[in-house]
């Protein structure tokens, strides 16, 4: 029951009565069950977004006078199907999910704006919906705030249900391997999510003789029938499944349903996703960073950033070609191997700004005030112009918009063995511009330590990507290229 315990403190902390009162009062039990939460917010976001949608076309101006609302709940009823199933994907009705309010409202302004622009795109191929173009901001606006209204009444009632033990539950029978005091945390969990726990028994050791074990079953079995017991929970090891095995075959006479809860060490594998490998139960470990959909929808941000980029900087890059060519002599572009996803290396291209080309073994950073540095490429190197035919690396696949920044492969290694988990960062293709520039680490790494900042915002955005914070990172690199941090 253990993996409850951070939902049932945060629950317990938001609920108005306290626990500790010399002489509670008996609360009356609410007439929905724990389990119920999930669908009830559910179809609470459906009507949510149908009442917005009556009230947008009744403000909506129409022509004919009569507002035809049989074509606006009609795609109405399309984009709250399509929320729900989103919101489902990613298990955000879970009551657990619905308590953490902060992350719930964001999931719920990502959710909607793709499921509203996806609205607005079927809407404008075709004449579904009506008027509803009439009334689609309000429409949209209206939503939102009444789906954050749901949420934030949801974890408020949820809280008070948890806090107060105000669920409905069956009258259950807890089996437990566990001390008494875990026995006794495992009874006020299953309270709290709306059991009546009517007694508790200690499940022999492992080690115990058939006979005891016979025994205790009978004691079980002859417990449980003629009694109110609805359910059992059995609270225990998954290290000890051969014995449990044996006894939950002896409690088949019993008509109940058996509920079984791990603890312990094993009791990982449970919370980790699973998937058929040919018959075969398949127990993901560790998951990739990016799921496929995450991972076609950041190929398709970068195939359209990088391609618009490139059209509309046109002019630029031609323009610093230009004036590299009369500047010094020595080609255009400075090709140079890095490391990418996986360890695989590639090749970067940038402007050439300095008159070498090192690529080797051994690479000098550049340092402030560096000979090697030419007139035009101070320049280019001051506002990041010469990382522009980066694009090309992105519209090829070796590189991403967003993502850690490569290194040169001589830097890498040394990196590698100087910072721990550096090599974590390769989890994901490298970027034009990351979280760490947008936090002023650009430039030279001269000492460990910047190469440890640098590295721990690079595994921060590795844990945390999401398609907003990509875009939040886009739109934050100008701003961060204007201010000039670290930049020569």
């Amino acid at each position: 029951m253990n993996a409850h315990n951070r939902m049932i403190v945060a629950a317990r902390a938001e609920s108005a009565a306290p626990r500790d009162a010399p002489h509670p009062r008996k609360r009356r039990k609410w007439p929905i069950r724990h389990q119920a939460v999930a669908p009830l917010v559910a179809l609470a976001d459906v009507a949510a977004i149908l009442v917005a949608s009556v009230l947008a076309a009744l403000a909506a101006p129409i022509e004919s006078g009569v507002v035809d609302f049989g074509k606006a709940l009609g795609s109405t009823i399309l984009v709250s199907a399509l929320f729900v199933s989103l919101q489902q994907i990613r298990d955000k009705y879970r009551p657990a999910e619905l308590l953490a309010l902060r992350n719930q409202l964001r999931a719920v302004a990502l959710a909607w704006a793709s499921v509203f622009i996806l609205l607005a795109a079927v809407v404008a191929a075709s004449d579904i919906g009506g008027h509803m173009p009439r009334g689609a901001g309000l429409f949209a606006a209206l939503s939102l705030f009444m789906l954050t209204a749901v949420r934030i009444l949801a974890k408020r009632l949820l809280a008070i249900g948890i806090g107060g033990r105000r669920f409905a539950g069956h009258k259950a029978l807890l089996l437990t391997d566990q001390p008494k005091r875990s026995a006794v945390d495992s009874d006020q969990t299953l309270a709290t999510l709306g059991f009546s726990v009517a007694q508790s028994f200690v499940l022999p050791p492992p080690d115990a003789g058939s006979g005891e074990r016979k025994r205790f079953s009978a004691r079980v079995i002859d417990y449980v029938q003629g009694s109110d017991v609805e359910e059992i929970v059995i609270d225990a090891d998954p290290k000890s499944w051969r014995q449990l095995r044996s006894f939950l075959g002896d409690l088949r006479v019993l008509p109940l349903p058996i509920l079984f809860v791990p603890i312990g060490a094993p009791a990982d594998f449970f919370r980790r996703p699973t998937r058929d490998l040919g018959g075969a139960l398949c127990v993901e470990l560790q998951p990739s960073p990016l799921a496929e959909a995450e991972h076609a929808a950041k190929r398709a941000l970068d195939l359209i950033g990088a391609g618009l980029a490139l059209v509309l900087l046109a002019p630029l890059l031609v323009a610093a070609a230009i004036a590299i060519k009369l500047d010094s002599p020595g080609p255009v572009l400075f090709r140079q191997q890095r490391c990418g996803f996986n360890g695989r290396s590639f090749t970067i291209r940038k402007f050439r700004t300095m008159s070498v080309l090192e690529d080797g073994p051994t690479v000098v950073q550049a340092r402030q005030d560096d000979q090697r540095v030419t007139r035009v490429g101070k320049w280019l190197r001051r506002t990041s112009i010469d990382e522009l035919p980066q694009l090309f690396n992105v519209i090829g696949g070796s590189m991403c918009l967003v993502g850690p920044r490569p290194h040169a492969l001589a830097h890498d290694n040394e990196f590698d063995k100087l910072v721990r988990n550096y090599a974590f960062r390769r989890r994901v293709k490298p970027g034009l511009t990351g979280w760490a520039q947008i936090h002023g680490c650009r430039g030279p790494t001269p000492n460990a330590a910047a190469v440890e900042r640098r590295v721990e915002y690079d595994l921060w955005y590795v844990d945390n990507w999401s398609l907003r914070l990509d875009m939040v990172i886009l739109l934050k690199t100008p701003f961060e290229l204007l201010r000039g941090r670290n930049a020569f």
